[in-house]
């Protein structure tokens, strides 16, 4: 069974609820790992809180969400096997799990509107790695 881990900074925190409560609308559990308000807050720290729970097992994924998504991505990935990637549209969070096999997604808080940070999670949620000749490719990074 997949475990989702969701974080954010203080600039994220109001669509991190959006994202929890979606997930509850979808029956999905999560687990919060902070923070439980919008004060202002280290984004790394959270960053990293997520990517030790998903690298723990391969079939745990995590949710991030800072001002830009930027920042949040980059602490992740600096963890060995997290593949963490930033999206922007339902295009690049498909192709984020096909081709790359995320396991974090990344969202921009400041730029991605409610209903299309709500739709890539859904996308990054419900697609699969292809593998095949992309299982080389990660095996490289």
């Amino acid at each position: 069974m997949k475990k989702i881990f969701i974080s954010s900074d203080h600039a994220g925190f109001k669509l991190k609820e959006a994202i929890k409560s979606y997930l509850s609308d979808k029956k999905l559990s999560f687990i919060d790992m902070g923070p439980y308000n919008d004060s202002r807050v280290d984004y790394p720290d959270f960053a990293h809180k997520v990517a030790n729970k998903v690298k723990l097992n391969k079939n745990n994924v995590g949710i991030l969400v800072c001002g830009s998504g930027m920042g949040m991505n980059i602490a992740a990935n600096k963890h060995k096997n997290i593949r963490a990637a930033q999206c922007f549209n339902l295009k690049s969070t498909k192709l984020s799990r096909l081709h790359n096999d995320a396991n974090i997604i990344t969202l921009g808080s400041r730029l991605l509107t409610k209903k299309n940070a709500l739709s890539c999670v859904g996308v990054f949620l419900n697609t699969n790695f292809e593998g095949g000749r992309h299982s080389k490719r990660i095996k490289k990074i």
